[in-house]
C-alpha cells in the first residue's frame, strides 16, 4: 500500500532529510493524499444523504460492475497521457468491439473465447493504426482520435445494422456477471473472498514495510512512521471491510479479480521497470528523451496499442453485462476515463499522473454517478455536477503545481 500511494516514477523529490516533519511531508504529497481523501469523504456524503444504501453489500457489487470497464481503460488512458497523447476514440472502440462480438458469437455461433481473443487482437490492431498516425506520421493525436471516435462509431452502427443484437451464452456473461466460488462452501459467508482480502493486505503490508526499510538504508525521504502507520492501517480497514460486505453478499464478481491484476500489473509497469521509467520521460520532455536513446515513436506506438487492448476488453465487459450489443453502446464513454485520469493527478501537458491516481478517479466517478442516480438527481445536473468536480479537481492540481 504504500508502494501503491507514495512512489512516482518520475519525481525528483529524492535524497532528501530520511526523517522531514509530518505536516511538511502532507505538504510536500498533497497530491497523493488529497485525491484519497476527497473519494472518502464523497463517499461518507452519499452515504449519509442514501441513508446507507451505498454501501449495502448489493450496492457495493453494482459500483463494481458498472465502474470496471471505466476503471479497466482509465489503465490504457493514464499511459497516452502521460506519454503527452490523447485518445477520444475509445468509447466508439467499446462500442464497436461489442458489435464485432454480438456478430461473431450471436449471428455466426462461434465460441466465446476464440471470439474474445479476436475482438482483443482487433482493439490491438485498432490502436496500432491510431498509434502509427500519431508516433510515425506526426498528425496530433487529437485529430487522429477523434477521427477515429467517428470512424468505428459508424462501424458499430454498420456492423449492427442499427439494432441490438443478444443474448450472449451463459459462459460470456460470466466475463462481467459471474463471481468468484466460495470453495470453503460458506453458507452466510463468501470465505473465499475473506481469504483473498487478508492475503492482499498482509501482502501490501509486507511490501510497504520492505520498502520503507530499503528508502531508510539509502536515506530516501520516507514518510513519518505516524503517518505511514495511520495511511497503511486505514487502507488494511477499508480493504476488509469491503471483502467482508462483499462475503455477505455473493462475494467477490470475477471482472473485479481482472481489475485488480490489472491495477497490479501496471503499478508494477510504472513504478518498477525501465519500459515506465520511458514513458514517463517521453511526456516529460520527448526530444530530451529522444537524445538520451530512447525510441519515442515505439513508445507511443505500444502506448495506444495498450490502450486498444484495453478498450477491446471494456468492450468485452460491457457487453457481456447488458447481455447485448447496443448501438448506443460506449457513448461517451471517453469522457468518463479521461475525467478520472485528469481527477487522479494526471497533466495534460504529459509526464504526470499515477495508477493509484487514476484509479481513484474512476472511483470518484462512479461513486458521484451511483449515488446521484439512488438519490434521483437528474442526467442534466449529474452532468453538471460532474462537470464542477473535473474542473476543481484540476485547477487544484494547477495551484498546487505553481506553488511548488
Amino acid at each position: 500500500m504504500d508502494t501503491l500511494l507514495t512512489r512516482e516514477p518520475h519525481d525528483s523529490r529524492t535524497a532528501l532529510s530520511p526523517r522531514p516533519s509530518t505536516l511538511g511531508f502532507l505538504k510536500a504529497r498533497f497530491r497523493d493524499y488529497g485525491m484519497l481523501l476527497a473519494l472518502l469523504a464523497i463517499m461518507l456524503v452519499f452515504q449519509v444523504s442514501t441513508e446507507g444504501t451505498l454501501l449495502k453489500p448489493l450496492n457495493l457489487t453494482n459500483l463494481v460492475l458498472q465502474n470496471s470497464y471505466i476503471v479497466i481503460m482509465a489503465l490504457g488512458m493514464l499511459l497516452v497521457i502521460v506519454s503527452g497523447h490523447i485518445d477520444l476514440s475509445v468509447g466508439s472502440v467499446v462500442g464497436f468491439i461489442g458489435g464485432l462480438a454480438a456478430v461473431m458469437m450471436v449471428q455466426y455461433g462461434l465460441p466465446f473465447l476464440p471470439t474474445m481473443g479476436v475482438c482483443l487482437a482487433m482493439g490491438g490492431l485498432i490502436g496500432g493504426i491510431q498509434g502509427y498516425w500519431v508516433a510515425y506520421l506526426r498528425v496530433p493525436s487529437f485529430i487522429v482520435t477523434l477521427a477515429g471516435m467517428l470512424v468505428f462509431r459508424g462501424l458499430q452502427l454498420t456492423l449492427l445494422g442499427g439494432q441490438s443484437v443478444g443474448p450472449f451464452s451463459s459462459g460470456f456473461q460470466k466475463l462481467s456477471s459471474g463471481f468468484i466460488p466460495d470453495v470453503f462452501g460458506g453458507e452466510t459467508l463468501n470465505y473465499t473472498c475473506l481469504l483473498l482480502g487478508a492475503t492482499t493486505v498482509a501482502t501490501s503490508l509486507w511490501i510497504g514495510f520492505r520498502q520503507r526499510r530499503k528508502q531508510q538504508q539509502h536515506a530516501v525521504e520516507t514518510a513519518p512512521f505516524v503517518l505511514f502507520a495511520l495511511k497503511n492501517g486505514l487502507l488494511a480497514t477499508l480493504v476488509l471491510s469491503f471483502c467482508y460486505l462483499l462475503a455477505t453478499y455473493r462475494g467477490l464478481p470475477n471482472v473485479f479479480l481482472i481489475m485488480f491484476l490489472l491495477i497490479a500489473l501496471y503499478g508494477f509497469v510504472t513504478n518498477r521497470t525501465v519500459l515506465g521509467r520511458r514513458i514517463y520521460a517521453l511526456g516529460g520532455n520527448e526530444k530530451a528523451a529522444k537524445l538520451s536513446g530512447i525510441k519515442t515513436a515505439r513508445l507511443t506506438l505500444l502506448a495506444f496499442v495498450n490502450m486498444g487492448v484495453l478498450a477491446a476488453l471494456a468492450g468485452l465487459i460491457f457487453a457481456a453485462r447488458l447481455n447485448t450489443a447496443t448501438p448506443k453502446a460506449g457513448l461517451g464513454f471517453e469522457l468518463d476515463v479521461i475525467a478520472a485520469c485528469f481527477i487522479g493527478g494526471a497533466s495534460a501537458s504529459g509526464g504526470v499522473g499515477k495508477v493509484t491516481g487514476a484509479v481513484i478517479g474512476a472511483l470518484i466517478m462512479g461513486v458521484m454517478n451511483n449515488g446521484m442516480s439512488i438519490l434521483g438527481i437528474g442526467i442534466d445536473y449529474q452532468q453538471v455536477i460532474k462537470g464542477l468536480v473535473l474542473i476543481a479537481a484540476v485547477s487544484v492540481d494547477v495551484y498546487n503545481r505553481k506553488k511548488s
